[in-house]
């Protein structure tokens, strides 16, 4: 398979761990005899500083070019200390997710075995959680109308969203549940929101759509208590915009970093993939940043394109990585000097070797070859 690739690193740690899930696909280029071209460009406050914009055209063009994204992460410091400056690195993100309507956001919370003492919760709480959520992602009131008083002392956020925009992700979301285990979990606040009450009201009118699955309704700071409770009772969880941006982030306490959450976002017109976290620009260049959650973006960008034993490779790499605590210092405390390029040379290695098993564990600690 040919795929052209755009890839946009972005700010703070973007760059390093985008780097890594850029190395993981060209393995699986070779191993599986694909072609993968990668175009590089320019998003959020790198975009700023260099051209003024944190979409730029360029970047907006380049993507239409590709067959799908591969997106770092965006913020800088300087503009979260001044909440009114005009441009900001989100209107990077937020720009492409309108530019390209990608309207269904997907994220797998999954906890995995080897790392359950890093969790805040319970092993017994904890264990066999595989919960997905599809948030939407394009209305909302982060895509309302927004205005801000004259004098300065009053501001207004509109939450607003169509029945549209609710069926198209649903149906999505409700197919998830088919082929998993029948359950759908929307979760909302409409014992006190209009637009909430719009979501509960499509919802129960579709769900005969679709006999075969179980719907359950929560309120969203219901969702939060039982999220970190309970998880396992969640399967399919169906979600807006901004409740499923701060749900998906409670999630990193299941799983034990949100170093490990990663994301895609979908429509008919484009298809883009990054890690859940941010730019955290007081890590970058330090070499202690999880590359995990991108390379897992990079695996839900094979599974995209039905590239199913590539990507269950690159999931089984991440795997072993974890058992052998070949991770940054987030989720390891034993070996500290275990860096980001370590782990993404480690992960790189498995793939250009998947029949091997004798790992030698002074070489790999040594960041030296991996695999003997």
């Amino acid at each position: 398979m040919k795929l052209n690739i755009a890839v946009l690193p972005g700010d703070g740690i973007g760059p390093e761990v985008t780097a890594q899930a850029v190395k993981v696909l060209k393995a699986i280029a070779m191993e599986f005899n694909h072609v993968f071209t990668f175009d590089y460009g320019l998003v959020g406050a790198s975009a700023i500083d260099k051209t003024g914009n944190a979409l730029p055209q360029d970047t907006i063009d380049l993507c239409k070019k590709a067959d799908a994204i591969l997106f770092g992460a965006i913020g800088q410091e300087k503009y979260d200390n001044d909440p009114m400056v005009k441009i900001r690195p989100e209107q990077g993100l937020l720009g492409l997710r309108k530019t390209f309507d990608l309207f269904a956001d997907v994220r797998p919370i999954i906890a995995y075995d080897d790392i359950f003492y890093k969790s805040s919760l319970k092993k017994k709480e904890i264990k066999d959680t595989n919960i997905i959520i599809y948030r939407e992602l394009t209305g909302g009131i982060y895509f309302g109308e927004k205005t801000f008083s004259e004098d300065g002392n009053t501001a207004k956020d509109t939450c607003e969203y169509t029945r549209f925009e609710i069926e198209r992700i649903a149906h999505l979301a409700f197919k998830a549940a088919q082929n998993r285990s029948h359950k759908l979990t929307l979760v909302d606040k409409a014992n006190v929101l209009a637009s909430s009450k719009l979501w509960r009201k499509v919802i129960q009118e579709m769900a005969s759509q679709y006999p075969d699955v179980k719907v359950n309704y929560m309120y969203i700071d219901k969702a939060a208590m039982e999220l970190v409770i309970n998880p396992r009772q969640f399967d399919v969880i169906l979600i807006e915009n901004m409740f499923g941006d701060i749900l998906s982030e409670l999630a990193g306490v299941i799983v034990g970093s949100i170093g490990l959450l990663a994301s895609a976002s979908f429509s008919d017109k484009a298809a883009m993939f990054h890690p859940v976290h941010g730019a955290y620009n007081r890590e970058a260049n330090k070499g202690i940043s999880n590359p995990i959650a991108s390379i897992l973006s990079a695996a839900m960008l094979l599974d995209h394109f039905e590239l199913y034993d590539e990507a269950g490779l690159v999931r089984e790499a991440v795997d072993k990585s974890l058992k052998l605590h070949i991770t940054t210092p987030d989720l390891n405390t034993k070996y500290e000097h275990i860096t980001t390029i370590k782990v993404g040379d480690f992960i790189e290695d498995f793939i250009n070797n998947p029949e091997e098993t004798n790992l030698n564990f002074t070489n790999i600690h040594l960041g030296q070859s991996t695999i003997i």
